[in-house]
């Protein structure tokens, strides 16, 4: 049989210049082949090579400074990146601010999906996800600055509806992160915090021509994997690292909670011990959660997203009624309680995880009926900015493939930045400085999500911000709510770069969103209600 076993820097070795790779991972080190990363990087620094790279990842990968997508932010290692996060790296967001390398974006879960169509054959990903955004050609293309020339997608035209046709390229090298293999290369994921796409990227090298190369922490025997725990089977795989020091995080070396290993009483205790976590301390962001909260209904199928969304997660799972709705990520997980900040897309204690190609055609199909997610501004069309800010790269992550499909999109930010000062706690909110950047902008840098094409699609949609909400219609955004305390022209309509419109009868958001007691007012109501 052959000898599969190879070193970190020899599997390095076998990287050739001027090939794709194909990368997965999320922030914080979840599924990150670092040990790989890491030898690549050490290899260019020493030889000059691998160069002129292309990486291709759905998600964020780093924790901007030194891993992740950090170990390929050298001019000259790579020259095209086509990332769906970008912020986990500084560096490569400098390379891409600088014209240092080729700059692209393409929604997380569209490059997931591409990455199975490539391993199937098929002639791209026939899709209507990024229609109207910054992802269709007529609106960018995915070029994130001028060293990209080239259209990641056409525009095509199928029984007189509009798709984009993401074009299909070669992967010459998979670099996947797993759990097990066994002596033949059979590959595990047993305790991984997600599957996100590992199998779709190995299908993608595979059928390529190229190499798949899997990270794992442990080496078993021949047989002591069960088939239905095989995830990658041996004929795909070409050479396997083994990390001892493989950890679950950054921070953390392994932790069955977040595996979804736990069942029974060990799940019970590991929950209720996550429960008595010490929540931040309360500001504008709770304010916000809590009327964002008031938009869920029992029995729905919800997606949070980073940022304020997180709030809202953790203002659901304090009151304790996770159990009432049906809580995903895009990462491919289901139920559990969710972690933020560095360690967004991971699940304490899941009720399912799915790989992340799979989950988005839930999301895509239509499957899912409320999103939480954050923005960068919005316009006076409803249109909204995530994914390029001030000139710097940071791209959609799963957020296109979000916000173009949930049934109701609830949008939840901060209204201004850079300088804020609010007062709040008491049941009132007082702006005391008003906020150097405007976050209503009249025509958003880039088109993330479309209002026009919202409307088109029939979706509802909401913009919560601490001050004022506000709501999609054919006559363009709405303004129909204002936070307790605030001066409707002084703090929101002068602080604006548009006019809204405004609703016959503007109501007073509820007091209780801005008192530091949580009473729980308004729990979760019944679907329908």
């Amino acid at each position: 049989m052959r000898n599969i076993f190879l070193s970190a820097d020899e599997a390095a070795a076998r990287i050739p210049d001027g090939a794709t790779l194909a990368l997965m991972g999320g922030g914080g080190g979840l599924m990150e082949a670092t040990a790989l990363f890491q030898a690549i990087e050490r290899r260019f620094l020493a030889s000059g090579h691998p160069r002129e790279l292309t990486a291709v990842h759905a998600l964020g990968i780093g924790d901007k400074k030194t891993r992740g997508m950090n170990c390929f932010a050298h001019e000259g290692m790579v020259r095209r990146v086509i990332g769906g996060h970008w912020p986990w790296s500084p560096r490569m967001q400098e390379l891409a601010r600088d014209n240092r390398i080729e700059a692209y974006i393409l929604p997380g879960g569209v490059s997931s999906q591409l990455f199975r169509a490539i391993g199937a054959g098929q002639p791209g990903l026939i899709t209507h996800v990024g229609l109207g955004t910054v992802c269709d050609p007529r609106h960018g293309g995915g070029r994130m600055n001028e060293a990209a020339k080239d259209d990641l997608a056409d525009v095509i035209t199928l029984d007189g509806r509009e798709y984009l046709r993401f074009k299909p390229y070669r992967v010459d090298v998979a670099l996947v992160r797993a759990s097990a293999a066994d002596e033949d290369g059979n590959i595990s994921f047993e305790h991984e915090a997600a599957n996100l796409d590992a199998v779709a990227i190995a299908l993608a090298a595979k059928n390529s021509g190229g190499q798949v190369i899997v990270q794992v922490r442990e080496r078993v025997p021949r047989g002591a994997l069960k088939a239905r725990e095989v995830r990658i089977p041996s004929a795909w795989v070409s050479a396997v690292v083994v990390d001892p020091g493989q950890r679950t995080s950054y921070d953390i070396p392994f932790d069955p909670g977040l595996s979804g290993e736990l069942t029974g009483d060990a799940r019970a205790a590991d929950a209720a011990q996550g429960e008595h976590r010490e929540d931040e301390p309360f500001s504008e962001r709770q304010a916000i959660a809590r009327r964002a909260y008031a938009e869920l209904r029992e029995g729905l199928v919800v997606n949070y997203g980073f940022g304020i969304p997180d709030a809202v997660a953790k203002l659901v799972a304090r009151r304790g009624e996770l159990g009432r709705i049906f809580q995903t990520i895009e990462h491919g997980t289901y139920g559990g309680s969710l972690l933020d900040g560095t360690l967004f897309g991971y699940a304490r204690n899941a009720t399912a995880m799915l790989d992340a190609p799979t989950q988005f055609d839930f999301y895509g199909g239509g499957g899912l009926d409320l999103a939480f997610l954050g923005f960068g501004e919005f316009d006076a069309e409803g249109s909204v900015n995530t994914s390029r800010l001030g000139g710097v790269t940071v791209g959609p992550g799963g957020f296109i493939d979000i916000a173009q499909n949930a049934r109701r999109v609830v949008f939840c930010g901060t209204f201004a930045a850079k300088g804020v000062e609010l007062e709040t706690g008491d049941g009132q909110l007082r702006v005391r400085r008003q906020g150097a950047v405007r976050k209503l902008v009249r025509a958003v840098e880039q088109i993330t999500f479309s209002g026009p094409q919202a409307l088109a699609r029939g979706q509802e949609v909401l913009y919560l911000t601490e001050r004022a909400a506000f709501r999609l219609t054919p006559r363009g955004l709405e303004l129909f709510e204002t936070a307790p305390g605030v001066d409707l022209q002084r703090d929101v309509l002068d602080q604006m770069d548009f006019v809204p419109q405004l609703a016959e009868r503007i109501t007073v958001m509820a007091a209780s969103h801005f008192r530091v007691e949580d009473d729980g007012l308004g729990s979760l109501a019944r679907r329908g209600g």
